[in-house]
């Protein structure tokens, strides 16, 4: 299909509107739409958030109208053809009287999956698929996951230096356990640009989850810091296998329900002294290996919770944990341009590691991005929108 430079433009506008959506439309898709009258212009424009009930489409075709007659609809997502919280968008496409639809690319949803192409090209209406697609895909792959698997979408984030270092020998970091954050006396690994987009990342994100040895050792927030809205609080989530979490870290003190714990050993009283302070406790069994609650059961509880999309900052073993698991969708490594070296100094992975080279896990579609001198590295372990082999 060859689209026309208009064609990109108003495309650009439908994505530009979807990321308006950007943790308000979870667990839904974000999506954006915009009516182009038969003259060309214009005539309206809508963005989906979950506590809106309308869709994307049905805001812009309310906003023009009559406008809508005649006209080209834009979207990053295909019109949903199923009943849910709202009515088939499709139908509302076809009713407004649009002669052409534009979409990025079809839904992964299994109730959508092209019915709804299907739905407005029967009533008549040409419908034209892929422009953009790239961007459409990666705009929404939390939801494929979670849409798809009934899991979220897991990206393991780190900060480190050239040689693979997240922190100078233990006792001379403000983090040894952790060093998600790339801190170390005398000042970061990594550069204030490169922090401030790991708050983007969180922001984009439901949850974050690090190991209780970071809590211990750093006592970290761990919120979204960027003062954009959001429909629900970024779920902090601890793996603690002998809730050894501290009653005074600012983690319990500021818990407002937007605090899950999972350990595999629950001592009653601590329990009840956590939960009396608003957090979640959940006993998960442990993993098959390393003495740590079963990170893919706490995947599954995740996905059952709504949960679209976690973003792991733990610490070496924590990293290698997740790795080991098999959870990870997704990377996102900040390299500063530093050396440590030693033996000493804290590797990004700590544990057992792959022991062939035809076991590692493989890093696809890799796209580099600079942040002042550092640069980062953003790839796929796994395709988001291919269902999981997961037994049980």
């Amino acid at each position: 299909m060859n689209f026309s430079a208009q064609d990109e433009q108003f495309m650009r506008r439908a994505l530009e509107l979807a990321r308006e959506g950007t943790a308000l439309a979870s667990p839904n898709p974000r999506v954006g739409a915009v009516v182009v009258s038969s003259d060309g212009q214009i005539a309206g424009e809508g963005f989906h958030i979950y506590e809106g009930p309308k869709h994307a489409e049905v805001l812009a075709l309310e906003q023009a109208d009559e406008k809508s007659r005649g006209g080209t609809l834009y979207l990053n997502l295909e019109p949903c053809c199923h009943q849910g919280r709202t009515k088939p968008c499709a139908d509302a496409v076809i009713t407004a009287g649009i002669r052409r639809v534009v979409a990025a690319m079809a839904d992964p949803n299994p109730l959508v999956a092209g019915q709804g192409f299907e739905r407005l090209r029967t009533a008549g209406i040409t419908v034209d698929a892929g422009l953009l697609e790239g961007e459409a895909r990666k705009l929404n792959e939390a939801f494929a996951r979670y849409i798809v698997s009934k899991r979220p979408l897991v990206t393991l984030k780190s900060g480190m230096t050239l040689d693979g270092k997240i922190a100078p020998p233990p006792g001379e970091s403000v983090n040894p356990s952790a060093m998600g954050a790339g801190g170390a006396t005398g000042g970061w690994i990594t550069s204030e640009e490169a922090r401030r987009h790991v708050q983007e990342l969180r922001h984009e994100s439901d949850a974050i989850m690090v190991g209780v040895g970071t809590i211990i050792a750093d006592d970290p927030l761990l919120t979204d810091r960027t003062g954009q809205k959001r429909r629900r609080p970024l779920v902090r989530v601890i793996l603690d296998s002998r809730l050894r979490l501290p009653l005074e870290s600012q983690l319990v003190k500021t818990a407002k329900e937007d605090v899950l714990v999972f350990c595999s050993f629950a001592e009653e009283k601590k329990r009840s002294e956590l939960e009396a302070r608003g957090i979640r406790v959940e006993q998960i069994a442990l993993g098959a290996s390393d003495g740590r609650p079963d990170l893919e059961l706490i995947m599954r509880r995740l996905g059952g919770l709504e949960i679209t999309s976690v973003l792991i900052e733990g610490g070496a073993l924590v990293n290698w944990a997740a790795l080991a698991a098999g959870i990870v969708d997704k990377v996102f490594f900040y390299y500063a341009p530093k050396i440590l070296a030693g033996t000493g100094a804290v590797p990004f992975a700590t544990g057992a590691g792959f022991r062939r080279m035809s076991e590692a896990a493989a890093v696809k579609n890799v796209t580099l991005h600079r942040f002042g001198e550092d640069f980062a590295v953003e790839g796929y372990i796994r395709d988001p929108y291919a269902p999981l082999e997961i037994a049980g």
